[in-house]
């Protein structure tokens, strides 16, 4: 990593500047570093009886199923402790967005949109999977992808 200071007398406070050839983890983790954020957790989730660290950026999505709450991610499905809206809650100012009232969607990991449906989004995340935003998140959606 190439790491360069330049002395500005006009600046009335440092301002620091991370270029990266493209979005990665490590660089998201440093920014927050440098500003003095926490890193983001990663989540423990429940493969049967195991417990296991998933990072946040490997998440595809919540969703409750079945009386039960659980994370989807590339490499399967597991168990959550926490309700929908206790992750909704830790998850503000994030790139999770509440799409209806069962799920939580990875904004990172949305490949495709169907607006052409009346009233109603179509999203597919990586690996295929296909998530609805119902009417009433439809405002809230467009929003944080500004479209």
């Amino acid at each position: 990593m190439k790491v360069e200071i330049q002395i500005d007398p006009e600046l009335e406070e440092p301002v620091l500047v991370l270029r990266v050839p493209a979005p990665t983890e490590e660089a998201e983790q440093l920014a927050a570093r440098l500003r003095g954020e926490a890193p983001p957790q990663p989540f423990t989730v429940y493969d049967g009886r195991e417990a296991v660290r998933v990072s946040r950026s490997k998440v595809l999505r919540f969703f409750a199923e079945d009386k039960g709450v659980f994370c989807q991610t590339g490499k399967g499905v597991f168990a959550v402790r926490q309700r929908l809206y206790e992750l909704e809650e830790a998850l503000t100012g994030t790139k999770f967005v509440r799409v209806s009232n069962s799920e939580i969607v990875n904004l990172d990991r949305v490949t495709g949109l169907d607006l052409t449906l009346a009233g109603t989004i179509k999203m597919t995340l990586e690996g295929g999977t296909v998530c609805w935003v119902s009417r009433r998140y439809v405002k809230k959606i467009k929003q944080a992808l500004e479209l």
